[in-house]
């Protein structure tokens, strides 16, 4: 599938946008049914990463250049950026679970899934571990759904039960290949969630991953939608959200915190950003 005329989607058929801190959603393939009517054409997701389980059905599913026929129970794992779609026949359904990037990092340390490239399990193999990740995707569904107390506790931890279980399904899987550019640009963004606190430059990126800097800018663009230098401050803003909104630590903590020597450059930079200073945001979104 070419990725020059390659649509990019929030959810199917709704246009990207920017994604809140700990962003999670959950719904069926059904559930969009009058908008795709079994056909998903080729699309991406820029900031978000989707765990797919076909509860029923079958039909052919396409990853990139790959396609292949499936039949429930099958599950995939879709990074960002990746290029994706399917054609189902009529009663096929599957649990979609989407998690934005930033979110994706925390949960990636208690996942014994690799996460920057994408996995597509067929159903074959041990019925316990398709039973268990089964279990763990409707509970994951559940949880969403009633939106009680604790949810945002309770849901990375089984997001990642459930990435775990589909690795131990991963002998099973088709072998799935992508673009170079897109593994890169993958390989990039696993590299910053580890190093964006850290003044690397460009080139520190370039080298580590074996590239040169014209060639990371370009992935980076292809698969994050911007530069390599962007990449990181959006990585650092997310980070900053979120020890604003979850804990108490002043801002000038979360500053050193987040990679920025000058509480005050730190304060600037979130402003440009967001419209706020750190203080007045973190008052605006717990009065909510």
């Amino acid at each position: 599938m070419s990725q020059t005329t390659i649509p990019e989607y929030f959810v199917y058929g709704e246009p990207a946008r920017a994604l809140d801190v700990g962003f999670l959603h959950v719904e069926t393939v059904q559930a969009r049914a009058s908008v795709h009517r079994g056909q998903v054409l080729a699309h991406k997701h820029p900031q978000m990463a989707q765990i797919t389980l076909w509860t029923s059905g079958q039909g052919i599913y396409r990853i990139e250049d790959g396609t292949w026929s499936f039949s429930a129970p099958t599950a995939s794992f879709m990074p960002s950026g990746v290029v994706h779609g399917f054609d189902i026949e009529p009663g096929t359904d599957a649990i979609v679970v989407s998690v934005a990037d930033a979110a994706l990092a925390v949960i990636a340390d208690h996942s014994a899934l690799p996460l920057d490239q994408p996995v597509f399990v067929t159903g074959r193999g041990d019925a316990a571990l398709w039973q268990r990740l089964g279990d763990t995707v409707r509970m994951i569904q559940a949880e969403y759904a009633e939106a009680q107390s604790g949810a945002e506790k309770i849901l990375p931890p089984l997001i990642a039960v459930a990435l775990s279980h589909i690795a131990r399904l991963d002998a099973q899987s088709h072998a799935v290949t992508v673009p170079v550019a897109v593994a890169l640009g993958g390989r990039l963004k696993r590299l910053i969630d580890r190093h964006f606190r850290d003044d690397w430059p460009v080139e520190r990126y370039a080298g580590e991953l074996g590239t040169t800097r014209h060639l990371l800018d370009k992935a980076a663009h292809q698969v994050l939608g911007c530069g390599v230098r962007q990449a990181v401050g959006e990585r650092r803003l997310v980070e900053a959200k979120r020890l604003l909104l979850f804990t108490i630590r002043p801002v000038e903590d979360i500053a050193y915190e987040t990679g920025f020597n000058d509480p005050a450059y730190f304060s600037r930079f979130f402003r440009q950003a967001v419209g706020l200073s750190p203080a007045a945001w973190r008052k605006e979104r717990l009065a909510v």
